[in-house]
């Protein structure tokens, strides 16, 4: 059985001999192949799992492929020669080949490698391939599209920083004078080795500064950032933790690719987002809330609560910094004066009661649920007031073992009407029991 060998041989299972053409492979001996020279396989050799009379393969480059008089091994060497010495140089291809003249050698690659359709087309197509990974040119149109043709220094031009579309170049490109140290060069026959050199090395570096140029130019149209404004907006859908993150990452965005860079912080976002879940389920189960439904109240309960937070810090920001300390002591004093002119009234008239107490501003007020600020509305009780007394009553019941209504007038000394309503209140919430 007749095999095409790789260039570089591999050493013989025997006698470790660099093998040559032709030699055996084991049929049935792998995965790795059990390869021996003629003369060990003369031999009989043997080795662990392999018997001499295994099924083997006789491994061989000596017969044609293309044409006639051209075996496989020559054409490797052709091709390895051409590589080596360059395409057009058949001297030194013959010489390196020392099988075939420098005709042979130019009229057997022209026709088999060049005008050959089969081998022209499948290297037109690497090469297509090949350039089209790392082509650094515009962004591809349709025939029927027509590209944006902002005019100079409009608000879309200034958005695009520049950018024109139909000519895939900015209107001041990075390192914009690169070309200024090539205007005065001048490539002439006198040049001295040193002098011609040294142009030489210019042009190297203006190559340079072009690809590092078309490397900027490739990473923004990657990623979009052409329309800064548009990227901008695109960002403040995240929440401000995944925006700063977004910021503190787009250094490394030139190291990656867009679309693993966009995974990249969408894994992120979507991290965030359940972090925050999970800390609100937790926030629920120590509240003791075991139902939506009910998480649901919990949150509008928490906003409202949050509210009159809000609105007392404001109130005590504002009283801290009053310079007037007469118009200072006229509000802290206007909820007394509304509440002794309200009382008289119903003293007057004995027909209309007093309306509910105003908490906001109250100290206390945050620490109370909403029944509690009804109560306290209701019954015209401060917050501070009513925590004292519901924790002097609290206390009580525990080292008693339940409360009575008239233990509860002994212990807080405030008028009877309020105490049977506290009392009863929490009774009712289940924060005292009777004895």
């Amino acid at each position: 059985i007749i095999h095409l060998a790789n260039y570089v041989f591999p050493p013989c299972r025997g006698c470790s001999s660099n093998l040559v053409e032709p030699y055996i492979k084991c049929a049935e001996c792998g995965p790795s192949p059990f390869l021996l020279c003629l003369q060990c396989f003369t031999r009989g050799f043997e080795f662990k799992k392999h018997e001499s009379d295994h099924k083997y393969e006789i491994m061989t480059s000596d017969f044609p492929v293309l044409e006639p008089g051209w075996t496989a091994q020559e054409e490797m060497a052709v091709l390895e020669a051409v590589m080596d010495c360059g395409f057009g140089n058949w001297q030194d291809v013959a010489y390196q080949m020392r099988t075939k003249s420098k005709e042979e050698c130019e009229a057997h690659y022209m026709k088999n490698f060049i005008n050959n359709p089969l081998f022209s087309s499948t290297l037109l197509n690497l090469r297509q391939i090949e350039e089209a990974r790392t082509a650094d040119t515009a962004i591809p149109f349709k025939p029927t599209d027509d590209p944006p043709r902002p005019t100079f220094d409009s608000l879309l031009s200034r958005d695009m920083a520049g950018y024109m579309p139909a000519r895939a170049d900015f209107m001041e490109e990075f390192d914009n004078y690169a070309e200024w140290d090539l205007k005065d060069i001048d490539f002439v026959d006198d040049d001295s080795d040193l002098l011609h050199a040294l142009k030489i090395a210019v042009v190297d570096i203006y190559h340079s500064r072009l690809r590092e140029r078309g490397r900027r130019k490739k990473i923004i149209r990657d990623h979009g950032l052409i329309n800064l404004r548009k990227f901008q907006i695109l960002e403040h859908r995240y929440p401000k933790e995944v925006q700063d993150l977004y910021d503190a990452m787009r250094r490394f965005a030139r190291v990656v690719g867009p679309i693993e860079h966009d995974k990249f912080i969408e894994s992120h976002a979507l991290e965030f987002e359940l972090r925050r879940e999970i800390g609100r389920l937790q926030e629920y189960r120590r509240a003791g809330i075991q139902s939506f439904c009910s998480a649901k109240v919990y949150e509008r309960v928490k906003h409202v609560r949050e509210d009159e937070r809000r609105k007392r810090t404001m109130l005590v920001d504002v009283l801290q910094y009053i310079q007037d300390g007469r118009a200072c002591q006229q509000w802290l004093s206007k909820q007394a004066d509304i509440s002794v002119k309200q009382c008289y009234c119903s003293t007057a008239t004995g027909r209309r009661s007093a309306p509910p107490l105003n908490l906001t501003g109250l100290p206390g007020t945050e620490k109370l649920n909403d029944r509690e600020k009804e109560l306290c509305q209701v019954v015209r009780l401060v917050p501070g007031a009513y925590l004292e007394y519901k924790q002097a009553l609290l206390n009580e019941c525990r080292r008693q073992g339940g409360l009575r209504l008239a233990q509860a007038r002994a212990l807080i000394k405030i008028d009877v009407n309020k105490t049977r309503k506290i009392y009863d209140f929490l009774i009712k919430e289940g924060y005292i029991n009777k004895t």
